[in-house]
């Protein structure tokens, strides 16, 4: 099996089979609340008419519902140099599966489901569907979609996304998030999720004496000799630059988690829309 099968497979089973139960999708469905009885109108939908109060009270009765909206999906992924990496798996590989299980849980559910690759710039837009083909382009682009040499720009996305989405939405945005991204304004108007994807040794990483390192977003070589201290202080930047980042989600009211590419994608997932 290729890739691209292996991982809709994967997410697939999780989504359809291992999730199915009292919470048959990670995100809520959608529906029709029902609210009161009223006589009947002139122009009512006669489909709301309720037979058996009609018939005890000898008149015309409709059932009134308030209807839950669909939701509108949106999977934005942020695909920089830096997601071409990993120890176990490919954080781009990661954000792959990642997108493919919130893709199949959307369809499952009857919502619409849209999904955009970012870098500096939009690279690519889905349009709204409740197809299966749609989770199978947006995975398959993903796995696809060569980021070296791009950088992340999260203004960009905020901004794009902001003047694109007229609707309110449910946006998760998935990255390695090295950045600290702005997403006040975005959050005002939509609910937005955020799903950080990190190998361990990005935040811990081995000592490895004097070596050279390529940076993947702008091809630069760094030479140096990477001890323990050296570690030490890179480890402690990563630790300072997270607590911001969780510090920013948590102000401007943005869900979140961590999920490492040796880590299990379901379980990150359900307990991060839990309670939603």
């Amino acid at each position: 099996m290729s890739k691209l099968q292996k991982i809709l497979v994967r997410a697939r089973r999780q989504v359809f089979s291992e999730m199915v139960g009292n919470n048959p999708s990670i995100f809520q469905g959608e529906g029709y609340d029902f609210i009161e009885l009223r006589e009947y109108m002139p122009g009512d939908d006669i489909r709301h008419i309720d037979w058996n109060i009609t018939a005890k009270l000898q008149k015309p009765y409709i059932k009134i519902f308030r209807e839950e909206r669909e939701l509108n999906v949106v999977i934005a992924s942020m695909l920089n140099g830096s997601v071409y990496f990993g120890s176990k798996r490919f954080k781009q590989d990661v954000i792959a599966e990642i997108t493919a299980m919130l893709s199949f849980s959307t369809i499952k559910n009857g919502d619409l489901l849209s999904s955009y690759i970012f870098s500096d710039k939009m690279e690519s837009f889905l349009k709204p569907s409740k197809k299966l083909f749609s989770v199978h382009k947006s995975t398959d682009e993903i796995l696809n979609f060569d980021p070296l040499n791009k950088k992340a720009d999260y203004k960009v996305l905020a901004d794009t996304l902001f003047k694109r989405l007229k609707r309110k939405s449910l946006i998760v945005i998935v990255g390695d998030f090295f950045e600290i991204p702005d997403f006040k304004v975005l959050a005002k108007k939509h609910e937005v999720v955020a799903v950080i994807v990190r190998d361990r040794l990005e935040e811990t990483p081995p000592e490895m004496g004097f070596t050279s390192l390529v940076d993947p977003e702008s091809g630069a070589v760094l030479e140096g000799d990477f001890n323990a201290q050296t570690v030490k202080e890179y480890a402690k930047k990563v630790l300072v630059h997270d607590r911001k980042l969780y510090a920013t989600f948590r102000k401007h009211q943005i869900r979140f988690t961590k999920i490492y590419t040796d880590g299990k994608i379901g379980v990150s997932l359900r307990r991060l829309f839990e309670g939603r």
